[in-house]
């Protein structure tokens, strides 16, 4: 019985032993991936915090009473170079509606845009000035207007400006005509 127990060990033994490399042929090895973890390094400093974030920006009752002050000169009617306070260009009712409330936030559209604070399109909310090209500005500014209300659902915002066809109106971003010619939006800051 004892022959027999190790008849049967030694033959699983031997059968163990791979036959190609009993003829001669190099034996497959597997190999193994490791996977290293990245070392992170700790940083002594906390730019991460300092994002568009974080803009000293106007509080929120100052920007219901700037945007009652914008609302209350719908119908004012357009006139090209005029500031206001009987009638304006875009960007003469723009910087005329925040003058009322100590901001300089620039004379021309395009003053306006290299002035103030640039702020992605998902960051946008009611008081921001939105700006679009126009046909005599190409690509560029030619046209701004503040935000009224913004519709994160649909990705879309109205916005009051001074018109060259209707004066001073609230028009929407889903209006063919701005929906081609975003290009962006600031922040007015302190």
């Amino acid at each position: 019985m004892k022959k027999a127990i190790l008849f049967c060990i030694l033959l699983m033994l031997v059968s163990t032993v791979d036959t190609a490399s009993a003829r001669g042929r190099k034996k497959k090895t597997r190999k193994i991936q490791r996977i290293e973890t990245p070392q992170y390094e700790e940083i002594d400093n906390f730019d991460f915090l300092y994002t568009n974030a974080y803009i000293p920006t106007i509080s929120f009752a100052t920007v219901e009473d700037i945007m009652e002050r914008a609302t209350s000169l719908i119908g004012s009617r357009y006139r090209s170079g005029s500031k206001g306070p009987n009638a304006f260009d875009c960007s003469g009712f723009t910087s005329y509606v925040f003058g009322q409330y100590d901001y300089s936030i620039g004379c021309s559209s395009r003053d306006q845009y290299a002035k103030n604070q640039p702020i992605e399109r998902e960051e946008m909310r009611r008081g921001d000035l939105v700006f679009f090209s126009s046909p005599r500005s190409g690509r560029g500014v030619g046209h701004v207007g503040i935000i009224v209300d913004v519709d994160r659902i649909n990705d879309t915002f109205t916005f009051i400006h001074a018109s060259t066809s209707e004066g001073v109106t609230i028009n929407k971003s889903t209006d063919g005509y701005y929906g081609r010619r975003y290009i962006g939006v600031r922040r007015v800051a302190k």
